[in-house]
């Protein structure tokens, strides 16, 4: 009975054999949640780190571009080394470089001290951002049912990142920014202890690859010329700078062009937050009943026409609207907003599930490149951004309807783009 038990978990190849605990999709979307809030919590601190580290908006800006940077670099080493490894090594390590260098941001003085211990954590959260998804493709074979995973994922992840610009925007107004990278520390050190005493290792020796420049250029070369495999990475990766492009520019736009205080905007990052989740759960229901493939192309529709109507909005906003409407007029412009970043919680999970979907080996290489694609073309998005000075939401809106387009004529390119065509 054990031997069966035992050949079983080889032949899915992970030591939970048929049924996956529900406590795991809460470790892994905590663990996934670094990311996110990460990049989220100390948005609201913006205009607060330009006046004590005595440096410029665009300084600050390029911090968040600088953290997108060491993403990308660090996926892009993690991923090839949890597929030759094992999970568990990794993720601690990267877990534990993240809390160590968050607490040297929260000592820092001046905006390159700050921006050099902001690189060497992004280098190690990059962990988080790779090895869950990884672990989800080790776990569950099959894409839709790995896009039903990844829905659920999304949701637990989306939960930390809605309270943290709120936590953040709380800690500007009542003390020092300062606390937020002491927060930051803290929950890096909180992943340490959670993966040593609960995470098991999803990947067993006889499914782990070798590992050589040579053989690891090769994967990235093979999978870059894979179509179902560059299609849907390139589609997570515009969705990464239209979602970066609100991120850079929104903090400045709503606090310093609405005149919205830290809290406030926090509530309204939390309110987009809130939608983008519950379009992840409404992608997880509708999966199975509807391709996965046929949601993602509804969804980059969906997410161009409200990109396009917020390019509009802000043009009618800056240049026609009258002065007794123009107040109004940020409602029509969260509306917009609303309509272009909800349907990410449904193009995220599908997409990386249709790009990782016949790469069940090289899980780790896979995610990490098209992880390191996102972050490139974010940080993109953080450096075009920060060439404007902020006294407009235009070249916001511009970035992110650049994104969404792209998005979409990559679209057509997918393997099954003719088949899922509504």
């Amino acid at each position: 009975m054990a031997s069966a038990s035992t050949s079983q978990k080889t032949a899915t190849g992970h030591p939970f054999g048929e049924k996956i605990p529900g406590w795991l999709v809460l470790l892994l979307g905590f663990l996934t949640a670094v990311g996110p809030i990460s990049t989220d919590i100390y948005l609201p601190a913006f205009p607060a780190m330009q006046q004590t580290l005595h440096t410029s908006a665009g300084n600050v800006q390029l911090t968040l571009s600088i953290w997108f940077v060491g993403l990308a670099i660090g996926q892009l080493s993690v991923g090839p080394l949890s597929d030759r490894f094992g999970r568990r090594g990794p993720l601690l390590i990267g877990c534990f470089i993240y809390a160590l260098a968050s607490a040297v941001c929260a000592f820092a003085t001046d905006i390159v001290t700050f921006s050099v211990a902001r690189f060497v954590a992004s280098v190690g959260a990059s962990a988080s951002l790779v090895i869950p998804t990884a672990c989800v493709r080790d776990v569950v074979p099959d894409r839709n049912a790995g896009a039903k995973m990844m829905s659920r994922l999304v949701m637990v992840m989306g939960v930390v990142p809605i309270l943290a610009p709120m936590l953040g925007g709380l800690v500007v107004a009542v003390t020092s920014w300062r606390v937020i990278f002491w927060a930051s520390a803290a929950y890096g050190a909180f992943s340490v202890f959670f993966v040593l005493t609960l995470l098991p290792e999803t990947l067993p020796p006889v499914r782990r690859n070798t590992l050589s420049v040579e053989t690891l250029l090769g994967r990235y070369a093979m999978l870059l010329g894979n179509r179902p495999f560059s299609s849907h990475a390139w589609i997570t990766g515009f969705s990464t700078f239209m979602q970066f492009s609100y991120l850079t520019a929104a903090s400045f736009v709503f606090i310093k062009m609405y005149g919205f205080t830290p809290l406030q905007f926090s509530m309204l990052f939390g309110f987009f937050s809130v939608f983008m989740i519950g379009a992840s759960q409404v992608n997880g229901m509708l999966v199975g009943r509807i391709d996965a493939g046929k949601l993602l192309g509804i969804a980059i529709k969906i997410a161009v026409a409200g990109a396009a109507l917020l390019v509009a909005v802000v043009i009618w906003t800056q240049y026609y609207a009258s002065p007794q409407i123009r107040p109004y007029s940020v409602l029509f412009i969260i509306g917009a907003m609303l309509l272009t970043l909800a349907p990410t919680g449904i193009i995220y999970p599908n997409a990386m599930m249709g790009a990782l979907a016949d790469h069940a080996a090289l899980a780790g290489a896979a995610t990490a490149l098209a992880g390191t694609m996102q972050y490139v073309l974010g940080a993109l998005a953080g450096v075009v951004l920060g060439q404007f000075s902020a006294v407009s939401a235009l070249p916001m809106a511009c970035c992110m309807l650049f994104g969404t387009v792209v998005m979409l004529v990559i679209s057509f390119f997918r393997p099954d783009a003719q088949k899922d065509q509504v």
